[in-house]
C-alpha cells in the first residue's frame, strides 16, 4: 500500500488515491493538478496540500499502491511464476499504460537515478519468495538480496522495453509477429535458468 507520510486517515488516503487515479487516467500526469484531485475526491484543496505538497508525491504514492496490488503474487507464488505474472499484469494495467503512453519521462528517475518505494517493496517481496524457494529446494543457493535485484532488473527490462520488440521479425519469420505471450515465455525461460538449482 502507499506509504502514509502524513496525518490523513487511511480512508481519506484511499479516497484521494482513487481520485488521482481517475484524473490521471482521464488527462495524464502532466495535466493533473491537486485541485482536480481534490474536486474529484470531494475534499478541500488544503486537505490535499497538507498531505501531498505536489502532484509528483501524490503520483508516487499512487504508483506504489497500484504496483504493490499487482505484485502480491510474490507472497504466495514461485518467484518465476510471480515475476512473469507481474510483468504481464503491469503491462496491461491501465495506469501503467497511461503513464507509458502520455508521461513516460515520469519513469526515468526510477530507471537511472534511484529506486522508488514500489521498487523497494518489490525487492522485499522477491527476496522473500527466493528465500522460500531456497528453503524448499526449487531456487539455487545464493544471496537472496542479490538474486532478487537481478530478477527485478530482468523483469523491468521486459516490462519497459518489451513493446519495442513486438514488431514483426520479417527476415527471420515473414508475417509472424512476436507477441507479448512470446516475451512472457522467454522471460520465464531466462528466470528459470537463472534461479533453478
Amino acid at each position: 500500500m502507499a506509504p502514509i507520510r502524513h496525518n490523513t486517515t487511511a480512508s481519506s488516503v484511499e479516497l484521494v488515491l482513487d481520485a488521482a487515479r481517475e484524473v490521471i487516467l482521464a488527462v495524464g500526469v502532466r495535466r493533473t493538478t491537486l485541485t482536480d484531485v481534490a474536486r474529484r475526491a470531494g475534499l478541500s484543496r488544503m486537505t490535499i496540500y497538507r498531505s501531498w505538497p505536489d502532484v509528483r508525491s501524490l503520483v508516487a504514492d499512487l504508483m506504489t499502491r497500484e504496483w504493490m496490488l499487482v505484485a502480491d503474487g510474490f507472497a504466495t507464488e514461485d518467484p518465476v511464476t510471480a515475476a512473469v505474472a507481474v510483468v504481464r499484469a503491469l503491462r496491461d494495467h491501465p495506469l501503467w499504460r497511461k503513464i507509458v503512453e502520455v508521461d513516460p519521462e515520469l519513469l526515468l528517475p526510477y530507471l537511472t537515478e534511484r529506486r522508488g518505494s514500489s521498487q523497494e517493496a518489490m525487492l522485499a517481496l522477491i527476496e522473500a519468495a527466493i528465500a522460500r524457494g531456497q528453503r524448499s529446494g526449487v531456487v539455487r543457493p545464493g544471496d537472496p538480496a542479490t538474486l532478487a535485484r537481478a530478477v527485478l532488473l530482468t523483469a523491468q527490462s521486459f516490462l519497459i522495453s518489451g513493446s519495442t520488440m513486438l514488431a514483426p521479425l520479417a527476415r527471420d519469420n515473414p508475417g509472424v509477429p512476436l507477441t507479448s505471450g512470446d516475451l512472457d515465455t522467454e522471460l520465464a525461460t531466462i528466470l528459470e535458468r537463472y534461479l533453478r538449482p
